[in-house]
């Protein structure tokens, strides 16, 4: 069974950053992991994934330049680092494990099985 706990989030102001942090168990070696986000009566929407080597990176238009998703395979981590906060990035995200091993990272939710409960990342401008 795979479990995936998100962590990181808080209350910032715009400007600032967070970095949130991802911690898997069990499921398939070798999966590109995602993150999503949802804000209040939005949908939830794609924001950046990787593959299981770290090389193939990919993020969403209104992330990309200011955010950076890493993983450190040997903690069973992903991160997202997010820097330059804007309000508009106030959501809870979500971690996302995409079934299959060393399957390219999409930025699709159905392209993911297992999913976090989400932390809350709120900017204030």
């Amino acid at each position: 069974q795979v479990q995936v706990v998100e962590s990181g989030g808080g209350l910032v102001q715009a400007g600032d950053s967070l970095r949130l942090s991802c911690a898997r168990s069990g499921g398939t070696f070798g999966s590109a992991m995602g993150w999503f986000r949802q804000a209040s009566g939005k949908e939830r929407e794609f924001v950046a994934a990787i593959s299981w080597s770290g090389a193939d990176t990919i993020y969403a238009g209104s992330v990309k330049g200011r955010f950076s998703i890493s993983r450190d395979n040997a903690k069973n981590t992903v991160f997202l680092q997010m820097n330059n906060l804007k309000p508009e990035d106030t959501a809870v995200y979500y971690c996302a494990v995409r079934p299959g091993g060393y399957a390219s990272p999409v930025g699709v939710a159905t392209g993911y099985a297992d999913w976090g409960q989400g932390t809350q990342v709120t900017v204030s401008s």
